[in-house]
């Protein structure tokens, strides 16, 4: 039985936004994090994470930080009764310094690959999806993909709803406080 899927972004979205989490301490859960997710669980759908880590491409830290933050991550949730379903990370960007990370690819967003990826793992109930994220590129991704694009106000949500979206040829589908007021918006 195919069931709908969150597609939610990490940085700014799930945990706090504080630019490349270049260490393992600087990966902090936004309050009502885990109990949005652990909401979706609830729901039956699917809790998929997507993120652009375009810091392994450029040098920041090595691919194997990213995997130990979502260690972390699925840590965290997990004592709060929640769990992702997938984690889905980016680590290309088209100057990047570290081969073979230093790449044009498909995966990167707003580029769909990573939504493609999930959808090749899971049997989906696409028509009733969702993504969430706090930057312009996540909607965009969304609205790529055919699917409902959430912003949410924290990490850069705001700025990008002031600044960005105006200028933009598509708007997100709503827009929610944060990730448990946009999965409330969802199940309500």
């Amino acid at each position: 039985m195919k069931k709908p899927a969150v597609f939610m972004d990490r940085d700014g979205t799930v945990n706090e936004q504080m630019g490349y989490i270049n260490h393992l301490d600087r990966f902090v859960l936004l309050p009502g994090a885990a109990k949005a997710i652990r909401l979706l669980n609830v729901a039956g759908y699917l809790a998929i994470i997507v993120s652009n880590q375009s810091g392994v491409a450029r040098g920041y830290f090595p691919v194997d930080l990213v995997h130990r933050v979502h260690d972390k991550m699925n840590a965290l949730i997990k004592k709060e009764g929640a769990v992702l379903d997938g984690i889905y990370f980016c680590p290309h960007y088209p100057d990047g310094k570290v081969p073979p990370y230093g790449m044009k690819c498909d995966c990167r967003k707003p580029g769909i690959g990573l939504i493609e990826k999930a959808v090749a793992s899971f049997d989906m109930d696409m028509e009733n999806s969702y993504v969430i994220g706090d930057r312009c590129s996540d909607i965009e991704m969304a609205h790529r993909a055919g699917l409902k694009g959430i912003m949410v106000k924290t990490g850069y949500g705001m700025g990008d709803l002031e600044y960005v979206f105006p200028k933009l040829p598509f708007q997100p589908f709503h827009v929610a406080e944060d990730l448990l007021d946009a999965v409330k918006w969802i199940l309500g």
